[in-house]
């Protein structure tokens, strides 16, 4: 098993509701904003949650503050002159935003960013052994949860020796999340896994995420475009728009939903829509009317 260290079980008699409500929950974030240069306001009061080994979707068009989002939690917007300016963001029980990314990762909350961002002069093992940086428990543990990754990704087992600006897209996928992997997580934000892949690819990414959260136990954020695979594979969904929450629910009821359906996942009527010829919407969201 990768890590989880799962929670001490006590009588309900015990436990206060709210404290039992945010055990249940390995990250919240509370009315967060985000301001880049000290002047552009980019997410507008977000808030959502991740259940403790769930799988949650956060839907949106490019530009929406998906990304945003996540190097808020993960602590990466400093290098892009941006900083969190309200609201407050809780991983595994703690406040995160006084933390460095590093700590966090030591922690068990690591982030897989958007373009994958492999080392491309290093080989593919190089790169997962990269991802153990921060760990303490010595080469035995390493090398265990090396062979884990690979009996995950056997393509990437196929491929350790190889260069990883070589490997293909989809393999430098499997890369990054691998390193991922090898920090021992509690929880991966996984920025836009299907960007530039194949729909197969794409299917066989998602299965392994799958396998991961069911058998590892590890949570997953999902900053994602492609809305139909990632309600698919995710147990609750929050939609972004212009930095902002503006619809959230468990996943099934997202995909019937018939404004999800229409700006979403192309679907009008019941039917597959094509928007190549059409000037505007029919029919305007409901949440923005």
């Amino acid at each position: 098993m990768l890590h989880v260290d799962r929670m001490t079980l006590v009588t309900e008699l015990e436990v206060k509701p709210e404290v039992a409500a945010a055990a249940a929950r390995i990250l919240t974030l509370n009315n967060v904003e985000v301001v880049y240069d000290h002047v552009i306001l980019v997410l507008k009061g977000v808030s959502l949650d991740v259940a403790r080994g769930g799988i949650v979707a956060l839907l949106g068009a490019n530009g929406a503050g998906k990304s945003t989002t996540l190097k808020a939690i993960s602590n990466l917007l400093h290098a892009e002159r941006g900083e969190v300016t309200k609201g407050s963001i809780v991983f595994d029980g703690e406040e995160v935003k006084a933390r460095a990314p590093n700590e966090l990762v030591r922690s068990g909350c690591i982030q897989v960013m958007e373009g994958r961002h492999c080392f491309e002069h290093l080989t593919v093992e190089e790169n997962l052994l990269t991802g153990a940086y921060t760990r303490r428990d010595g080469a035995a543990g390493i090398r265990r949860d090396l062979d884990l990754v690979y009996s995950y990704f056997p393509r990437l087992n196929e491929r350790r020796n190889a260069l990883a600006g070589y490997t293909s897209g989809g393999e430098q996928q499997m890369c990054a999340l691998g390193r991922a992997l090898m920090s021992r997580p509690k929880m991966i934000l996984l920025d836009e896994p299907s960007m530039g892949l194949a729909p197969q690819i794409v299917e066989e990414i998602f299965e392994i995420v799958h396998r991961l959260n069911e058998k590892e136990g590890v949570s997953f954020l999902l900053a994602e475009q492609n809305a139909n695979m990632a309600l698919k594979y995710a147990r609750y969904g929050y939609i972004l728009e212009n930095g902002r929450i503006v619809m959230d629910g468990e996943a099934k009821a997202l995909r019937e939903n018939e404004d999800v359906k229409e700006f979403y996942l192309g679907i009008a009527e019941g039917k597959r829509k094509s928007f190549r010829n059409a000037k505007h919407y029919k029919r305007r969201k409901r949440w923005l009317a």
